[in-house]
């Protein structure tokens, strides 16, 4: 029994070990056909630059090659992911190939100007070549300086130098302002309702000639100037003297008028006749040369103690700013365009002052013409000093001549150093 029991046992490790050879032959088969091919289609990962099927991709990959049939030899697993160093350096992008008309060299392409950083822009041939437009001291442009040095460029007479000093020649004509509304000739006499015959700016500007031994040739206008008229220009002053007691609204076409003015050089000059602040013409004034000036939003400032105005002077015994009417000491105010004044008020009434005309030495003029009238002098004003208005005392009235004259000097003289170096001629 024991015979037969170990020839079934032995039969039946036989056929378990058929099996298992032939499953393992099988299993080996299939590794070989199968697993290899496998391998190495994952080797060949899609390149980044490969388009997609059908698509329109920078680089297009050719078509894969078909693999062999019947593999001649077994490829080992291993031998799929060795990386070998090359011998020599990679020359070119040889390995990616397409059959479109790209060039074979991948070339990134132009980035756009816009895209560009700003120090690789290649300029504009025409705005490259294009003359810059020069900007002098103070903001304006060299166009506006020419139109300003011809402008203002015939105040300055002969070869006298530059500066204030008395050794300077100066030939202007002045002008009261006509204005708007208003009592624009309060502080004048006229004559026949249409001529002034004599007043605060004649008296101011017959003292400049005498007092500079007429080398300053300043002459006030026996007309008051039309601020709606294009006068203005044609007579080119170097300021022009407003006055007043009441509130005044200017008109459309005298704010034009007087901007351009400004822009070309000249100033506006104002005195209340009513002295202090808050006063009507005060308010008036304030808010009517807020509209003339090209920017809206400048203030009315006050002049330091170090401006010109109080330290480079005709007159050198007049410096700050002297007691005016009833003793008001109030400061010169200013706007100003390109850093200098081009609207000075000041609210000390020196106006009515000026009404109360000097001789050279300094003494109350009495002259009187033919027809027994006063030359330089509103003697109703001159009554009144004592009782209603006060500080109308020689010395005073001197000092306040001799700061009009520094302050009229000033005006003259103020563009002369930001247009010295600029051409003449547009």
């Amino acid at each position: 029994m024991s015979s037969p029991s170990k020839l079934n046992e032995f039969v039946a490790r036989v056929r378990k070990s058929r099996f298992f050879t032939i499953s393992a032959l099988l299993h080996l088969v299939f590794i070989l056909l199968f697993g290899g091919t496998i391998l190495f289609r994952a080797a060949l990962r899609q390149a980044d630059f490969d388009s997609d099927p059908g698509g329109a991709g920078l680089v297009q990959q050719a078509a894969p090659q078909a693999p062999p049939e019947t593999p001649q030899t077994p490829v080992q697993p291993q031998t799929q992911y060795q990386v070998q160093t090359p011998s020599t350096p990679v020359q070119s992008l040889t390995a990616i190939t397409t059959n479109s008309a790209l060039p074979s060299a991948f070339e990134l392409p132009s980035a756009a100007p816009d895209m560009m950083p700003s120090t690789a822009r290649t300029l504009d041939p025409v705005a490259a070549t294009a003359p810059q437009q020069q900007t002098l001291p103070g903001g304006m442009t060299l166009a506006q300086a020419k139109s300003m040095k011809a402008f203002t460029g015939g105040w300055g007479q002969g070869s006298g130098g530059s500066g204030v000093g008395k050794d300077r020649a100066f030939k202007f004509t002045a002008y009261i302002a006509k204005y708007s509304g208003g009592d624009w000739n309060s502080t004048v006499r006229m004559r026949d309702g249409k001529t002034i015959d004599f007043g605060s700016l004649p008296n101011l500007l017959y003292l400049m000639n005498k007092w500079s031994r007429d080398r300053i040739q300043a002459q006030a206008n026996a007309v008051p100037l039309d601020l709606s008229s294009d006068q203005i220009f044609a007579m080119k002053p170097p300021f022009i003297f407003f006055t007043g007691r009441r509130d005044f609204v200017l008109t459309d076409k005298e704010v034009e008028n007087l901007r351009k003015y400004i822009q070309l050089g000249g100033a506006i000059w104002g005195d209340s006749t009513l002295p202090g602040r808050r006063s009507r013409f005060d308010l008036a004034f304030r808010r009517e040369m807020k509209r003339v000036v090209p920017d809206v939003n400048k203030e009315f400032e006050v002049l330091p103690p170090d401006h010109p105005i109080y330290t480079r002077t005709y007159f050198n015994e007049v410096r700050g700013v002297p007691a005016g009417v009833n003793f008001y000491a109030e400061p010169v105010y200013a706007l100003k365009i390109y850093g200098e004044v081009a609207i000075l008020y000041t609210a000390n009434d020196y106006g009515d002052m000026w009404q109360i005309g000097l001789n050279e030495r300094g003494e109350v003029d009495f002259r009187k013409d033919e027809q027994d009238n006063f030359v330089a002098l509103n003697f109703e004003l001159w009554q009144r000093r004592a009782n209603y208005i006060r500080n109308l005392e020689p010395k005073a009235i001197e000092t306040s001549y001799k700061f009009g004259i520094n302050v009229v000097v000033h005006l003259l003289t103020r563009w002369e150093e930001k247009l010295r170096t600029v051409p003449t001629g547009l």
